[in-house]
C-alpha cells in the first residue's frame, strides 16, 4: 500500500510533489534542499551548512516514514559544483554512516540557486 509521508520538521513542498513516498518496505524521498522549515528559508550559504541542513531535513523525513539515515540504501546527490565534493562528503559522511549506494553529480543549476540536493531511498 502506497502512503505520501509528510512532516512539519521538514521543508513542506515547493512544487506538485511530496516529501517521501513509503511503499512496501521502502521510503523514497524527493530531493530536498537546504530550506530551514522553521522559517521556509534558505539560511546556510555554505556547501557544509547547507549539506547538514538536508541531511536534518531528510532524517526528519525518514523518522516520519518509519526509517532512518542508517537505513538509507541508496542516495542521489546534485552538486551545483563539484568542487565542493570533498567538503560536501566531510559532512555527509557525518550522517551517512551506513555507507548506502551512492551517485553524485554535478548539474547546472538548482532550485533556488542552493549548492546542493539529496534524494534517498531507505529501507523501513
Amino acid at each position: 500500500m502506497r502512503e505520501t509521508i509528510f512532516t512539519e520538521k521538514a521543508p513542506a513542498a515547493i512544487g506538485p510533489y511530496s516529501q517521501a513516498i513509503r511503499i512496501g518496505g521502502l521510503v523514497f524521498t524527493s530531493g530536498q534542499i537546504p530550506i530551514n522549515p522553521a522559517t521556509g528559508k534558505v539560511e546556510a550559504q555554505t556547501i557544509q551548512d547547507q549539506a547538514h541542513q538536508i541531511c536534518k531535513n531528510l532524517a526528519a523525513v525518514l523518522e516520519k516514514a518509519g526509517s532512518s539515515l542508517d537505513k538509507a540504501i541508496k542516495t542521489t546527490c546534485f552538486l551545483q559544483n563539484m568542487e565542493d565534493f570533498a567538503a560536501f562528503n566531510e559532512v555527509y559522511a557525518q550522517y551517512f554512516t551506513s555507507k548506502p549506494a551512492r551517485s553524485c553529480v554535478a548539474v547546472k543549476e538548482l532550485p533556488k540557486k542552493v549548492l546542493v540536493e539529496v534524494e534517498v531511498i531507505a529501507e523501513i
